[in-house]
């Protein structure tokens, strides 16, 4: 999809006509009552600064031929984002002048919508300028989201055929997998000259990941390897003949051979000696202004001035508080024993687990989408609004699950074609217990990642900045948030399964403490997995998978219980306030139909919600 004149002048024309949020119903009013040249100036500066928005992140994103196909916009098609300083410096710069010309717009003359939106893109650039020092603080190949997986992920689930053009970008891709990976070795470099490797134990997992890439035909004797595989497959759907697919086929397996696989090659090789440098102190402590960038990463996750002991010491209360609500559910089964025999039992019976086999896997994956369209049907008494975009349930795919996190999402393309999607990670079927089951889908998928990130998407009065941007403690916090909200409704009959819902809870609790005690308090990778295993039901592969990710996301993991806290602190405030007149579909209005926001700046928004409520 390409953006013409006629498509930008319809996004300006529907941010106008957009139905009002409740933040901005008393300006509407107020607007209404104006002098006519008063409204006229307004909506000339909305359509303004509206067109500007649209341009300025049609502008940063066409930097990024990734992110255009994460948008499923079939734009430099065949192109990876160059992994230079020099493409470093192009976004910075262009983040510099749109904060320039962002200025020159008459604030006063704008309608709360669009003040709002001023707002955060001013904070997201000026945040954006202030963080390029920490361009370099980051680990680009990682058992979570590396550059060498990132190329099979885009491929496989992104990077769409339609027709031999699709294909041929494909190809083109593959083929240019060799110079971005040399771009990635010279990134590598930069980072190690400072100190930043990665701790010894990623090694493993990125050189395992790697290799399982370029593994089978072409590169080897056997079955298809997992490119080949999804080529073949894609290109056999199109309606063309079969000589055409079989050219393009072969024109596949040339670039797999003489492209990818020399450049996993490579990269393996640097990488096992870029591992004789790791060492095993974990933290982000470890490095020069170590303790500046993570106090930095943590107000930029959290979206709040919460220091590391602060969040510490919240998580320490929080895996109280769930103990005892645990103990209660211990007493309602029956079981006798205390809270750690009771985790031991929930970790080890095998009732609670779906077999390590294929039938297995299905069985959970069936569950898991019958859990969801249940939740479907009973979004009328929470939402005023529901996502257009449809949602469907996958397994992690082979090359990737043994490395990857427990779950995720990932969402719809920009036009809705291309499904959200709910990942559920079955390479240990022991680390996905069937009493987690409900609290995942619903966390992950619906009415969870898919209900906020897809309605998000699809709103028609914010631009697009704000449609496909994030602010983890909100996008987590309501992620954990929708794992409670079903049980108001009647979900969780199961007391096993209510269990699961507090054992995901108070696993994000134990995050609090685990990542500010790796990354402030200089614990250890064993000291950490010791508290998340003592103090958690989960089982021990999980819980080594899970401190491995905390160390490489300094603070990403804080967001999730800080975010849901102040959720349910606003939705309190927003019932003690309102009365009967509260009503929580218009509470959940109030936090979807503005898109991701700041946490203080959600606040803001209940308050004018109660606040015209109120008058009302």
């Amino acid at each position: 999809m390409k953006l013409t004149k006629s498509t930008l002048a319809l996004a300006v024309t529907l941010a106008l006509l957009g139905a009002c949020s409740p933040a901005e119903k008393a300006s509407t009013a107020s607007t209404e009552a104006a002098t006519p040249a008063a409204t006229a100036m307004v909506q000339n500066e909305n359509e303004k600064i509206s067109a500007f928005f649209e341009k300025a992140f049609m502008d940063q994103v066409e930097l990024s031929p990734t992110s255009l196909t994460y948008l499923g916009i079939k734009k430099d098609y065949d192109k990876w984002e160059p992994m230079t300083d020099e493409q470093a410096a192009k976004t910075l710069e262009l983040t510099k002048q749109q904060l320039e010309q962002l200025k020159s717009f008459n604030v006063e003359a704008l309608d709360e919508q669009s003040k709002l939106s001023y707002q955060l893109f001013k904070q997201q650039a000026e945040q954006q300028i202030a963080d390029d020092k920490w361009r370099l603080y980051n680990y680009p190949v990682n058992q979570m989201y590396g550059t060498h997986s990132m190329v099979a992920s885009l491929l496989i689930n992104q990077h769409q055929i339609a027709d031999e053009s699709d294909a041929k970008a494909y190809i083109a891709r593959l083929n240019g997998v060799q110079t971005l990976f040399q771009q990635l070795m010279t990134q590598l470099d930069k980072r190690a000259e400072l100190g930043i490797i990665p701790p010894k134990f990623v090694f493993p997992h990125v050189i395992g990941a790697s290799q399982n890439l370029i593994k089978g035909a072409p590169f080897t004797e056997g079955a298809d390897s997992t490119l080949l595989e999804d080529f073949r497959g894609k290109v056999n759907k199109l309606t063309i003949d079969d000589a055409a697919k079989q050219m393009l086929i072969k024109e596949a397996e040339v670039a797999l051979v003489s492209s990818v696989k020399p450049a996993y090659e490579q990269l393996i090789s640097y990488l096992t000696t870029l591992e004789t440098k790791a060492g095993t102190e974990d933290g982000v402590w470890r490095f020069k202004d170590g303790a500046e960038f993570y106090n930095n990463a943590l107000a930029r996750t959290t979206t709040t001035t919460m220091t590391a002991d602060q969040i510490h010491d919240l998580g320490l209360s929080e895996v109280a508080r769930i103990h005892q609500e645990m103990q209660a559910i211990m007493q309602k089964v029956g079981f006798k024993g205390d809270l750690q025999a009771f985790f031991s039992f929930m970790r080890d019976d095998a009732q609670f687990y779906y077999p390590d086999t294929a039938e297995g896997k299905a069985a959970y994956l069936t569950e898991a989408t019958r859990v969801i369209d249940e939740m479907k049907g009973k979004l009328d008494s929470l939402f005023l609004v529901k996502p257009k975009a449809d949602m469907i349930v996958k397994a992690v795919e082979p090359f990737r699950e043994q490395s990857a996190g427990k779950a995720f999402y990932e969402q719809p393309s920009m036009d809705g074609k291309r499904p959200g999607v709910y990942y559920a990670n079955l390479f240990r079927m022991k680390g996905m217990p069937k009493y987690e089951l409900e609290a995942l889908a619903f966390h992950e998928g619906i009415p969870g990642h898919h209900m906020q990130i897809a309605i998000a998407q699809e709103l028609e009065n914010v631009p697009k900045f704000r449609k496909f941007g994030g602010y983890t403690a909100y996008v987590e916090g309501w992620g954990l948030y929708t794992e409670m909200l079903p049980k108001e409704i009647g979900m969780y009959q199961d007391p096993y399964s209510d269990f699961g819902r507090l054992a995901m809870e108070l696993w994000r609790a134990c995050r609090l403490v685990v990542d500010t005690g790796i990354h402030a308090k200089k614990w250890t990778r064993e000291e950490a997995i010791t508290y998340l295993a003592t103090n958690t039901p989960n089982a021990k592969s999980e819980v080594d998978n899970a401190i491995e990710r905390y160390i490489v996301m300094p603070s990403q993991a804080t967001a999730y219980k800080i975010g849901m806290i102040k959720i349910v602190e606003l939705r309190e405030k927003a019932k003690t306030a309102l009365g009967d007149k509260f009503d929580i579909r218009a509470f959940h209005d109030v936090v979807l139909k503005n898109g991701a926001v700041p946490l203080d700046v959600l606040e803001t928004l209940v308050d004018q919600y109660i606040a015209s409520n109120k008058a009302a």
